[in-house]
């Protein structure tokens, strides 16, 4: 899919583009509209001949030609509308759908730096109210906005069969009646920008609430959640209310002036008929056509302000969504598939944004197939480094390689089936165990995801689950404890079968009874693999080839477990304090 970001600055331009992939259906729309105006105002002007059929006794052929001429246009008018519709429910559905779609795959495209500083909630409602802001547009302008400038138009063309001077002041007047509210409506769009952001920060706190529902009850924080809610809420209906105010001033000016207007043709027409310049017919025309004209310009600037108010929602929030990616790299090969790879941080600098620097030209270097420990007190960079090796943030200079070749040219897919991760804060969607199993490697048969589950241990607990892999685990898979979450992140691990394994405490929530299950299961996992492990629990690491001690973002010390612990340092501290510490648990019991 083509880079949005560079319509951030532009989001009308997006809205076009989007539109273009169904130019068919909107050139029907636009056509069946056109018609059905065109016919109904030519109603109008049928009548006349039909009145004037009327008004002249010699004339009684003319009579039905001039019925037949109402009927069919009014059939026609009728028949339009429907085709409009019926082409309109599609394509604008279909549009929605579109927009929905492009925008969420551009904001997964963004690194986690992006989502750090914007409130998830608030995002997905920006979508939401894109889509929906850009639908509700569609509709105002094809059947609202659009229909009465085209009645404006024809019923001026058919006004000057009367009188080109009457025809060409009310074409004046319109104009500068349009003019003006055109003009006072784009300087209500600050107000409109603020309520749709206010909008979309109601939608991101209630979000926020409820996604951690179980921690406000826990400190008894609802009266306060509701009263900071309820703030929130306050601020967005000043917001709607001013935009709303605007508008209403909008509309009472033009109610005004429609019917000063009005009074006007109507003497004028009345004058014309006096003077014996205008039929009864013609007099009928003027004023059936002039309060059509007048009406429509009503129709149309009401339509204008709501447009207004929508599209002011739709820019406001393809401003925020189509924001550039921070890394554009442009992706140059993909990795040979190899059960072990080497990885490599070379001359790695990096900072957190308005962070300080954690990084200052880093190098480390891990073999293929080797199983190394990254240890040390919080603030390290342990975490760091493993969000750089997944490309989750980029290097201000330096690279991280795989193979030997730098991970910011590797495809997207190529550098995600390398890596798999089983992460101390496991992650599961509301869906079944085995979606969730097999969404590291979704082409798995339902064997294969039923062996992973088994090296993972997790049959135990499966089998006594009431649909067994069918089971919905719940929002975040609260229906399942922490070891049985970390559990089947281990046998999503197994199904991927990635050369590259990075465990992020991955024995953290697992229970006495079924760590050293666990402990077997992880070891047959890690075997031929390359495997980076970070870990509080320093007795996991024992058996691995090499321990890598950070510190303030710097490697204070490297090497196999047996010759750290052999001599006075930071490894040495840590073991010693994590025996204390169990001794202490044992002397308790």
């Amino acid at each position: 899919m083509a880079d949005l970001s560079a319509f951030s600055s532009r989001p009308y331009r997006f809205v076009v583009r989007t539109l273009a992939k169904y130019k068919l259906a909107h050139a029907i729309i636009l056509c069946a509209v056109a018609g059905a105006v065109t016919c109904s105002v030519s109603t109008q002007y049928a009548v006349k001949y039909l009145v004037d059929a009327l008004s002249d006794p010699s004339h009684h052929d003319a009579i039905w030609s001039a019925f037949i001429f109402v009927i069919a246009l009014i059939a026609a008018d009728n028949l339009l509308w429907r085709v409009a519709a019926w082409v309109g429910h599609s394509a604008f559905v279909s549009v929605s759908g579109s927009v929905r779609r492009d925008l969420f795959k551009h904001l997964t495209g963004h690194s986690p730096s992006f989502f750090l500083t914007q409130p998830p909630g608030s995002l997905t409602s920006r979508i939401t109210a894109t889509s929906n802001a850009l639908y509700t547009s569609e509709t105002l302008i094809t059947f609202n906005a659009l229909p009465p400038l085209i009645a404006t138009f024809v019923a001026i063309c058919y006004l000057a069969t009367v009188s080109v001077t009457m025809a060409a002041s009310l074409t004046a007047l319109v104009a500068v009646v349009v003019t003006v509210m055109f003009r006072w409506a784009a300087q209500g769009k600050p107000l409109h920008r603020n309520y749709a952001e206010d909008a979309a920060a109601v939608d991101g706190e209630m979000i926020d609430i409820i996604s951690n529902i179980t921690l406000v009850k826990a400190f008894g924080r609802l009266k306060g959640e509701h009263r900071r809610l309820a703030s929130v809420v306050s601020e967005e209906t000043r917001s709607r209310r001013r935009s709303l105010y605007y508008l209403e001033k909008l509309r009472i000016f033009h109610a005004l002036t429609t019917a000063a207007l009005t009074c006007a043709l109507l003497a004028w027409a009345i004058h014309l008929w006096q003077k014996g310049a205008a039929s009864a017919g013609d007099v009928i025309l003027v004023c059936t056509l002039g309060i059509s004209i007048l009406s429509a310009t009503r129709d149309l600037a009401v339509a204008l302000v709501d447009v207004t108010q929508h599209l002011a929602r739709l820019s406001e929030a393809l401003t925020k969504l189509l924001a550039p990616h921070s890394s554009t790299t442009r992706p140059l090969y993909s990795l040979p598939t190899a059960k072990a790879s080497a990885i490599s941080f070379r001359d790695v600098t990096f900072g957190y944004p308005n962070g300080k620097q954690l990084f200052t030209s880093l190098d480390l270097t891990i073999d293929a197939g080797s199983r190394v420990g990254i240890v040390g007190p919080s603030g390290g960079g342990k975490t760091t480094l493993f969000s750089l090796l997944q490309r989750f943030y980029v290097p201000k200079s330096g690279a991280v390689l795989i193979n030997g070749r730098d991970i910011a040219g590797l495809t997207d897919e190529a550098l995600r089936r390398s890596i798999a991760v089983v992460p101390q804060d496991v992650t599961l969607f509301h869906r079944s165990l085995r979606d969730n199993i097999r969404y590291g490697r979704p082409g798995a048969t339902d064997e294969e995801v039923w062996n992973a589950a088994e090296m993972a241990r997790c049959l135990g607990f499966i089998e006594q689950l009431p649909d067994g892999l069918d089971t919905i685990v719940g929002d975040r898979g609260a229906r399942l404890s922490g070891g049985q979450r970390q559990r089947i992140a281990i046998a999503r691990a197994f199904l991927k079968d990635s050369p590259i394994l990075l465990l992020d405490e991955a024995t953290s929530a697992l229970d006495t009874q079924s760590e050293d299950l666990i402990r077997e299961a992880l070891a047959t996992l890690m075997r031929g693999r390359t495997v980076v492990a970070i870990a509080h629990r320093l007795s996991t690491l024992s058996n691995f080839d090499r321990i890598v001690v950070m510190q303030s973002g710097q490697i204070i010390q490297d090497g196999p477990p047996d010759n750290l612990l052999a001599k006075a340092g930071t490894y040495k501290s840590l073991i010693d304090l994590e025996v204390r510490r169990l001794r202490g648990v044992d002397v308790a019991a």
